[in-house]
């Protein structure tokens, strides 16, 4: 069913599928609509997004390409559209074949299934020579065994189409390993993509070092990194992100060995025009890459970049989709950060969570995601969905942002029931 009348104005119509949760990517869409006409495709009538809406479909399925990608034509044949665009991970192959449909940017199903299977991302980087973690793909916890005994211990368990460093674990003899495997092998997310692999899980060589995200642009091949993200994991050995800090000036923007790892590989993996989330290992021998996803970074990174630099992630992204010149020019030089909380206990369920008293005024956001009554536990078993709240913080540098969001972090007052 379309909805509202997405009617011809002198702002392009861009199609977005799927929201996202409201804390974590209103910002997006709330920017996108002061320059765009935006159609949603969702499971649902939207809510809190007919405020930056200019029409919305309901589909029985948004991971369905096929069934959205029928569903887009008939909106193209009544208003054309300008760009598509998706922000969620499960979602972004389905995406594809809307865009691939209507036959505008970023229409490969191909390359987006090569970023969403990390196996083929692999395999596609060592085919183009670029510096990685040795892998190894399995699908029993023997094989997984044998792979670690080939590579050496320590080596990291993953799956290999999941994302939010879900059911990564780092494992450091044999015993650990089938514990590991046990674990990553558990993990359900809530709309799982099923990868038809024998082998849908990985083992890797651990590589060391400060583990960093690069949001970028890519326009007609070329690659524009915007925001390093310097990540602050907890919870070992699993890898869960409890923090970022995005500094306007990292010199990690114009490094030499980064920028070309970054090109070389979004050449490897044949994207041609996106916005993508790369992660890297800055080890000892320089940067090798984790892993890239075809979309926006999540954990609110983008929205720390806009604070830091002011280049408008939503307007970016969109603009590209559409095939526009993105406004790159950064109007800030500031260093923003988030820090994530989760409760002590595992299954704790929440009377109230609330930020009492004044916080500093460093800090932009303070924010509860979890509602009362609800069960929550810390990771491994909470893991994204452990989150109980988060805060975001600007300064002018990395110790003043921390301060402030420990001083957040000292007014979250948690009542459990």
């Amino acid at each position: 069913m379309i909805t509202g009348s997405d009617e011809a104005t002198d702002r392009p119509l861009l199609l977005l599928v799927a929201s996202g949760m409201r804390p974590y990517r209103e910002y997006l869409l709330k920017s996108i609509a002061t320059r765009f006409r935006v159609h949603l495709f969702h499971t649902i009538e939207p809510s809190w997004e007919k405020a930056y809406l200019s029409g919305w479909t309901v589909l029985a399925d948004t991971c369905d390409g096929a069934a959205m990608a029928k569903a887009a034509l008939d909106l193209h044949a009544a208003t054309p559209v300008a760009g598509v665009l998706c922000w969620d991970e499960v979602r972004i192959h389905a995406t594809a074949y809307v865009a691939e449909a209507l036959g505008l940017l970023g229409g490969d199903p191909a390359v987006v299934w090569r970023l969403r299977d990390k196996g083929q991302t692999r395999a596609a980087l060592a085919a183009a020579g670029v510096p990685q973690p040795a892998s190894i793909p399995v699908s029993t916890e023997q094989e997984a065994l044998a792979a670690a005994e080939e590579l050496g211990y320590p080596v990291v368990l993953k799956p290999r189409g999941f994302g939010a460093s879900l059911g990564v674990i780092r494992v450091e003899d044999a015993a650990a390993l089938s514990a590991g495997f046990a674990f990553t092998t558990s993990i359900v997310i809530p709309e799982p993509v099923l990868f038809n692999s024998a082998e849908p899980y990985l083992v890797e060589e651990c590589v060391t070092g400060e583990e960093i995200s690069v949001d970028a642009v890519i326009r007609s091949g070329v690659v524009t990194p915007l925001f390093i993200g310097r990540k602050v994991v907890g919870y070992p050995p699993y890898a869960e992100e409890i923090g970022h800090f995005v500094d306007a000036d990292d010199p990690l923007l114009t490094d030499p060995a980064l920028v070309a790892a970054l090109q070389d590989a979004h050449t490897a993996l044949g994207v041609e025009n996106a916005w993508t989330h790369t992660e890297f290992m800055l080890t000892a021998d320089g940067p090798k890459l984790i892993e890239v996803n075809g979309r926006l970074g999540g954990d609110l990174i983008p929205y720390l970049g806009l604070l830091a630099t002011g280049i408008d992630p939503g307007l970016a992204a969109a603009s590209v989709a559409c095939g526009l010149e993105p406004d790159l020019t950064p109007s800030r030089h500031r260093i923003s950060g988030v820090r994530f909380f989760y409760v002590a206990e595992e299954d704790t369920t929440l009377g109230s969570v609330a930020f009492e008293g004044e916080l500093p005024a460093a800090v932009d956001q303070s924010v509860v995601v979890a509602a009362p009554g609800a069960v929550v536990s810390p990771p491994p078993k909470g893991t994204v969905w452990g989150r109980i709240a988060f805060a975001t913080a600007t300064a002018d540098s990395v110790d003043s942002c921390r301060q402030a969001l420990d001083e957040a972090g000292g007014a979250l007052v948690v009542n459990s029931v």
